[in-house]
């Protein structure tokens, strides 16, 4: 299901076409509006003029999220205040969030975007959708509401918390599609079962657009199991617009990105150059339509790819993988560069241990030291001694095995391990001297 054909199925040379002169405008316009890329732009002998093709993006400097907080707080806003319609920014202490403004055109197409990817979920004039993501400076609760509007969906604005009440509704309301963190719908789906209910059967909900944070597949596959659902992964930042950059379509491989609203490229982390079709690195955007605050390649610290080839769905926008982790968030240890996400692979691949985890940092004399806590599922014989030391003895192993790093496992009771209603907190650093 299309929610704008004309633009979704665009011939890719339509599309490209269309990206190069939204570009040359964006480019001329930000080296005017605003002193910071004019400056940069200066700096690096690059301008508008230089932009021929849609390759020529390469030349320009990037823009970093410390850009964005030195710009504080709205320096890089290209439009006056009487623009500008809604403010959103990123946590942080006064002085070091990163400010992102709309006007109202941004805001429609901001819904659009959204919109797009609720008509991928099967979601349109007859959906009731349940946004569960936080409401407020957070993006996601906002942008999946009007985005649902846009839609012509029926919204049901829960925003986080009160998760008995988030199960109650969802089943007497006949909600379609769940909004929110792919934790959040994993803990949904636990109280719902723990209400006695089997969403899968009792409940009439067929979807799920799950963003915010990453997604394991085999996480994916628990709350599919769990609610009766297909889960969509979206994809977006609020220094970029906010969810809806990217989404997954019906096909489940890979993320169709907004290419009218905005170009990616994947570049190496460490030459950021630009990298072929198909190989991982860095996230870079740009944003080609938003009037408060455009951004020309800004550095994501995502790590993807673009997969090569067309889509069976119809949808000519490119595709990116889904996040396997950050530049940022990777974890040296002991010399060993590690995601959470391949952790968290390890983890589900046992299943007499559920999706929740964390991991605590500390250091032992002059090493890393990590200890992984983890829940059994209910079922699971705690009080058997034999059967708990072997779980722990084999995932350790298997951690070893597969990514090279010592960890020391401490399996714990169902329900030990606070839940989250947002982002899940999964990394506690107390190593000394990062800090």
């Amino acid at each position: 299901m299309l929610f704008q054909p004309e633009i979704e199925t665009m011939s890719r040379e339509d599309l490209e076409q269309l990206q190069l002169e939204r570009l040359k405008a964006l480019v001329k316009r930000v080296s005017e509006a605003i002193p910071f890329y004019k400056e940069s732009f200066s700096k690096a002998g690059v301008s508008a003029e230089d932009i021929t093709c849609l390759e020529d993006l390469s030349k320009f400097p990037f823009t970093t999220k410390q850009d964005m907080r030195d710009a504080y707080p709205f320096k890089m806003f290209a439009v006056p205040k009487s623009e500008v319609a809604r403010i959103h920014c990123s946590s942080g202490t006064t002085g070091t969030a990163t400010v992102v403004g709309y006007t109202q055109d941004d805001l429609d197409r901001w819904g659009d975007c959204f919109a797009r990817f609720l008509y991928a979920a099967n979601c349109g004039k007859e959906a009731t959708i349940q946004v569960a993501y936080g409401y407020g400076l957070f993006t996601g609760g906002l942008g999946a509401h009007y985005g649902g509007e846009r839609a012509g969906c029926t919204v049901l604005p829960m925003s986080t918390g009160n998760t008995k009440r988030q199960v109650r509704l969802m089943h007497d309301f006949d909600v379609d599609a769940l909004c929110c963190t792919p934790s959040y719908a994993l803990n949904i789906a636990d109280v719902a079962i723990e209400e006695g209910f089997n969403p899968a059967e009792d409940f009439h909900i067929h979807a799920a657009v799950l963003g915010a944070e990453p997604c394991s597949e085999s996480m994916r596959k628990e709350i599919q199991d769990k609610l009766g659902v297909q889960v969509f992964d979206i994809y977006g930042l609020s220094e970029i617009m906010g969810p809806g950059v990217a989404c997954e379509c019906e096909m489940q491989h890979g993320l169709h990105v907004c290419e009218d609203q905005f170009i990616i490229e994947i570049v190496d982390p460490k030459t950021l150059k630009p990298v072929p079709d198909g190989e991982w690195g860095e996230v870079v955007f740009t944003t080609l339509c938003k009037d408060c605050s455009p951004l020309v390649r800004y550095r994501t610290r995502d790590i993807s790819r673009i997969i090569p080839g067309e889509c069976t769905c119809g949808r000519t926008f490119r595709r990116m993988d889904r996040i396997a982790g950050r530049t940022d968030d990777m974890m040296i240890l002991r010399g060993v560069n590690v995601f959470p996400s391949q952790i968290e692979e390890e983890i589900v691949s046992f299943p007499e241990i559920t999706a929740q985890y964390q991991l605590i940092l500390t250091t032992k004399g002059t090493l890393d030291h990590v200890q992984l806590l983890v829940e059994t599922v209910p079922d699971f014989p705690f009080d058997e001694i034999r059967r708990l030391e072997k779980l722990k003895r084999d995932l350790e192993k298997a951690l070893k095995d597969n990514l090279q790093i010592a960890v020391d496992v401490k399996i714990v009771e169902p329900k030990t391990l606070e839940r989250s209603e947002g982002k899940a907190k999964r990394i506690v650093d107390l190593r000394e001297g990062l800090h």
